[in-house]
């Protein structure tokens, strides 16, 4: 039996013995509200709190919210005993059914009510929605000298990472189960947020000359790319992130430095507060002349992503940072990472090289 199925198998049985003694069942999990978020400045990531919020059976207002989530617990262990794994839309559907034949009520109405108890199960348990075999869409894609080995549904495959042509290696939604690195000869990792910069680094052998790990997220990273990220961090390699010089682009990296709101209950698990920033920057329009001209007038939803992101403590603590959203929302400008193209296509090359090279990173 898995630590997992274990992990449910005693959370039925605490409930059973609860009834036995003529008590209600109840089930407790950690309050995921922003309330009980905290900044952990030791370790650099965003935390749960210790708030906790319990739900019985005989509570009238929970007892729907009770059977709900015993229902999700239920279906989980079921796929793990048969070792296999469905998205979490296929976890709702297989719960949406009738709760007799007389009654016209249904247990789940739409997919907003089952997913966050699967998080509450996460916490609940310390487990990873991954552990419950359940997986989200898989996103972002990887180039380098790294080669993995994957064991999934009976058959183990050797994936070496140089060998992907232009399309690189997808990230699942799970890189921990049945997955392991075998080998990393790369010095850092880098990590594009647009997927058309990445093929322009990919078709340049950017990883191949820089002894790198070429990632882009796609995007905003998902739970795989950033979990790919820790687990490389943990290798003891660099991680340089590349996005665009607005506060979107900005918002990206320090997802992936100090984790989400939405995840904080994962903390350093999912977060790589040791990562750096390369660029682009405000500073960068008066580094590099061409840029000047290459600039976009920044939108009202700009301008007030930028003031959020100044609220945020553990952005406005560094001067450098305060710095550049101050300089988006006062000249009303940003920059994307495609305007390095101009010159030549090669530049992005080149520019990457050059900071890095002087190790001009923001924190």
């Amino acid at each position: 039996m898995s630590d997992v199925v274990k992990k449910l198998t005693n959370l039925g049985k605490s409930m059973v013995k609860e009834i036995n003694n003529n008590s209600s069942p109840t089930f407790t999990t950690k309050l995921r509200s922003r309330s009980n978020i905290n900044y952990d400045e030791s370790i650099g990531v965003l935390r749960l709190g210790d708030k906790r919020e319990e739900r019985t059976f005989i509570n009238v207002s929970q007892a729907r919210r009770f059977m709900q989530t015993i229902a999700v617990a239920n279906k989980c262990k079921k796929f793990l005993n048969e070792n296999s794994h469905t998205s979490i839309r296929g976890l709702y559907y297989q719960l949406k059914f009738s709760l007799g034949a007389n009654l016209d009520e249904e247990l789940f109405s739409e997919q907003g009510e089952s997913n966050p108890l699967i998080e509450d199960l996460e916490l609940a348990l310390d487990v990873k929605r991954e552990d419950l075999n359940l997986s989200t869409a898989r996103k972002g894609v990887v180039a380098g000298p790294m080669v993995l080995k994957d064991k999934f549904a009976g058959e183990k495959v050797e994936i070496d990472l140089t060998k992907q042509g232009r399309s690189g290696w997808m990230i699942p939604s799970d890189v921990d189960n049945g997955m392991e690195i075998d080998s990393i000869n790369a010095e850092w990792v880098l990590v594009v947020e647009k997927d058309a910069i990445w093929q322009r680094l990919n078709e340049d052998k950017f990883w191949k000359k820089e002894d790198c790990i070429l990632i882009s997220p796609q995007g905003q990273a998902s739970r795989g790319a950033r979990r790919l990220l820790r687990k490389l961090a943990d290798k003891g390699l660099p991680i340089i992130v590349f996005t665009d010089c607005d506060a979107w682009g900005w918002y990206i990296y320090w997802t992936i430095k100090t984790g989400s709101m939405n995840l904080a209950y994962l903390g350093l698990d999912i977060a790589v507060p040791e990562s750096k920033f390369i660029g682009v920057t405000m500073q960068d329009i008066k580094d590099y002349d061409f840029l000047d001209k290459l600039t976009i007038t920044a939108k009202p939803i700009d301008i007030k992503k930028a003031q959020d992101m100044l609220s945020y403590p553990w952005i406005n603590m560094h001067k450098e940072w305060v710095k550049e959203l101050k300089t988006v929302i006062k000249t009303k400008k940003k920059i994307e990472q495609d305007a390095l193209q101009g010159p030549r296509l090669s530049f992005i090359s080149d520019y990457l090289r050059d900071k890095k090279e002087n190790e001009r990173f923001l924190p």
